[in-house]
């Protein structure tokens, strides 16, 4: 991977979410925003990510389940980042 085009942000939390999305808006990244496991997924299905950043601690399915799920799915290519 030569460079970043599109990060998912995935966090439970508005604003830790909210604010990693305009953290990285602001310094010329594109970035967009889910807050649980079925709207990363959505988010995937629709649109061509080069990195998810995923919080860990998250209510239902946590981060670590929503990893092993990633990777073991039609995403697996994409690198992600555990919060």
């Amino acid at each position: 991977m030569d460079h970043i085009d599109h990060i998912l942000v995935v966090d439970d939390d508005h604003g830790i979410r909210t604010g990693i999305v305009d953290y990285l808006r602001k310094n010329g990244l594109r970035a967009t925003a889910a807050a649980d496991g079925r709207e990363m997924f959505a988010q995937l299905d629709s649109s061509t990510f080069d990195l998810v950043v995923l919080d860990i601690m998250m209510p239902g399915d946590d981060g670590l389940v929503l990893c092993r799920t990633l990777r073991g799915g039609k995403h697996k290519h994409v690198p992600v980042v555990l919060l």
